[in-house]
């Protein structure tokens, strides 16, 4: 089994929590069956994954949480302890009053007592009649940020999350929720791979305590969304054939050395083995150079699934 290493995250004051940095996915489309789901996250556990990446809007909290009460009974792990599980607050709910309900039902669909990362999903808060994507403009609105940001807090306080965080959120969204947060973020998910590095942002992070979660690192490889920018760049082949590796162990090290945690996703059992196996080698500085220089583009953006709105343009202009 691997053994992955952990980042320390330090979300407020004396309150330490450290993460696995290797994270395993669960978002998939079209949605996995629950039972291939299931038996991907127990194979997962067996491989060594301890931490999982979920949300209430990919619909596989149930089963992750089934999965983890299934490998209880195992024996596959002793305790829920070992696991650390991330999920987000989808963003028809990103509004004060409906924070603690909905981590309440994330918790209830985990089975589990406690969140280890509670997440904000989206820079927007959309309104709750959405059902497909693009929306009319009215159905995107700027997220509250003070008065969500003060009831993820209060899931911290109540326990129900260990630690919380946010996804998507720029530097100027980050800066105004530091000017009141009486508990910072955490950390803050982001696409982030070799053709999409971030640089700016993830240096604003890194300089307010916030650390970086990579998802996407392998450009979203074999999905409807993404494509084989990362996978099949003629650079990133190069340095794997030199190294016996797979282009995939070179993105992901790629990120890893850059001081970013990664949320991969496969389902396969022998690539989810492999992108465990990236903590025996080490790129060279000429290696990390080339690197440095790659094309660069963002797999995914905001106007792409909700509409080339104005807020939405002007979030896309940021990450």
């Amino acid at each position: 089994m691997a053994k992955v290493p952990f980042v320390t995250l330090s979300s407020c004051g004396d309150d330490i929590q450290t993460m696995p940095v290797i994270g395993m996915g669960t978002s998939s489309y079209p949605r996995a069956d629950p039972e291939t789901a299931k038996a991907a996250i127990l194979e997962a556990i067996r491989a060594g994954y301890r931490h999982f990446d979920t949300a209430a809007a990919y619909g596989s909290e149930k089963d992750l949480g089934e999965a983890i009460a299934e490998a209880l009974r195992l024996q596959l792990i002793k305790s829920r302890d070992e696991l650390f599980i991330t999920t987000k607050l989808w963003a028809s709910f990103a509004e004060k009053d409906l924070v603690l309900p909905s981590i309440k039902a994330s918790l209830s669909n985990l089975q589990v007592e406690y969140i280890d990362m509670y997440i904000i999903h989206w820079p927007f808060k959309l309104g709750k009649e959405v059902r497909t994507m693009p929306v009319e403009r009215d159905l995107v609105q700027p997220l509250d940020i003070k008065s969500v940001w003060e009831a993820m807090e209060e899931c911290k306080k109540l326990g129900l999350a260990r630690g919380i965080g946010v996804s998507n959120f720029t530097s100027s969204m980050l800066e105004e929720l530091l000017s009141f947060a009486e508990i910072p973020p955490a950390v803050n998910q982001l696409e982030m791979n070799p053709a999409w590095q971030l640089k700016k942002l993830r240096d604003f992070c890194k300089a307010k305590g916030i650390h970086v979660t990579a998802y996407s690192p392998l450009g979203a490889a074999r999905t409807k969304w993404g494509d084989n920018r990362v996978l099949g760049s003629d650079i990133i082949e190069e340095i794997a054939q030199a190294k016996g590796k797979s282009t995939a162990q070179i993105s992901l090290r790629w990120v890893y050395e850059q001081g970013v945690s990664i949320v991969t996703k496969s389902y396969n059992k022998e690539r989810m083995r492999q992108n465990l196996d990236i903590f025996d080698f080490c790129l060279t500085e000429e290696e990390l150079e080339k690197m440095s220089h790659l094309p660069q583009r963002k797999g995914v953006t905001f106007a792409s699934i909700l509409g080339s709105h104005d807020i939405v343009l002007e979030v896309d202009a940021e990450l």
